[in-house]
C-alpha cells in the first residue's frame, strides 16, 4: 500500500497573542488568519497536494466564500466555533454551520490547542473522526504518552493522532518545523512514515504571515512568512517523492 500523508492547517482566527497578553481586535485577528490563507493558496492550488482544512465556524462565517472554494479540492473539518472560546454545543453548531457553507458533509473534528471533550460528545455531535490527539508530552499543556501514537479506535469513534516520531515520541507539529533544522525535520518525518505507513503533519495559515508585532515568543516565530512558505514548500516536494497525500476522511474510508 503507498504511503500516506494527512497534510491539515487549522484555519482560525489568529488569537494566539491573547494568550500572552497582548490586545489584538477581531477584526485584526481575522485578517491575519485570511492573509496567511492567501499566502497559502500557491500549495492549496497544487494539484499535487490535497489537505484538510479544520475550520472555526467563526472564521468561516467572516470568509465562507474562500471556504466554499476550498471544499471543492480539500476537506473542510470542523476546528469548532471559536477558537478561545468553547462550549459543548459548539460541536454541533460548528458542523451544522460548515455544511451549511460548503454544501458537503463534515466528518472530522481538531479541537484547538488539542483540547480533550469527552468521546460521548463528539459521537452526539455525528462526527467520523476526530484528530484532536497529540501523543506527546508538551510542558504546561500535556502529556499524553499513555495514548496510542497511529490510528485507533475509542467508543466506536475513530482518532488520527498528530504524527511523533517512533522511538521517543517527538512531535512533528508546527513548532518542530519552525524551530527543529530542516535535515532533522525531514529525517524524523521520514523514519515515521516509513514506520507507520502515513504521516499526519498541521499547520496554521497565520504562521506564513508576519507575526513578529504581537508579542509571541521568538520560538513561535521563527521563520514566518515566505522563508516559512519556501521551507514547505521544499517538505512537501520531499515527502511527495515517498508518499500521496490524501485528506484523512479518505484515509478512513479506505481503510489505511
Amino acid at each position: 500500500m503507498i504511503p500516506k500523508i494527512l497534510l491539515s492547517f487549522d484555519v482560525e482566527e489568529f488569537d494566539m497573542p491573547l494568550e500572552y497578553n497582548f490586545n489584538i481586535t477581531t477584526d485584526t485577528q481575522m485578517e491575519i488568519g485570511k492573509k496567511g490563507v492567501d499566502n497559502l493558496m500557491p500549495i492549496l492550488n497544487d494539484h499535487n497536494y490535497t489537505a484538510t482544512l479544520f475550520t472555526t465556524a467563526n472564521f468561516a462565517n467572516h470568509y465562507p466564500d474562500t471556504i466554499k472554494s476550498l471544499s471543492a479540492k480539500h476537506e473542510i473539518a470542523s476546528h469548532t466555533f471559536y477558537h478561545s472560546n468553547f462550549t459543548t454545543d459548539h460541536l454541533l453548531a460548528s458542523r451544522i454551520r460548515l455544511e451549511e457553507i460548503i454544501q458537503k458533509p463534515v466528518k472530522g473534528l481538531r479541537m484547538p490547542r488539542m483540547r480533550q471533550v469527552p468521546v460521548a460528545d463528539i459521537k452526539e455531535a455525528d462526527y467520523s473522526y476526530d484528530a484532536s490527539i497529540h501523543p506527546t508530552w508538551l510542558p504546561g499543556r500535556y502529556n499524553n504518552f499513555h495514548l496510542p501514537r497511529t490510528k485507533y479506535s475509542e467508543q466506536g469513534l475513530i482518532r488520527v493522532p498528530a504524527s511523533v516520531s517512533p522511538n521517543f515520541r517527538i512531535p512533528l507539529f508546527w513548532l518542530s518545523f519552525k524551530n527543529f533544522p530542516y535535515a532533522l525535520y525531514l529525517n524524523l518525518a521520514l523514519q515515521t512514515l516509513r514506520k507507520d505507513g502515513y504521516l499526519s503533519l498541521y499547520f496554521h495559515p497565520w504562521e506564513f504571515t508576519n507575526i513578529n508585532a504581537y508579542g509571541l515568543p521568538a520560538y513561535t516565530t521563527k521563520g514566518s512568512d515566505k522563508e516559512l512558505l519556501d521551507k514547505l514548500h521544499q517538505l512537501l516536494r520531499e515527502l511527495k517523492k515517498q508518499a500521496e497525500f490524501c485528506t484523512m476522511s479518505d484515509f478512513i474510508k479506505n481503510g489505511s
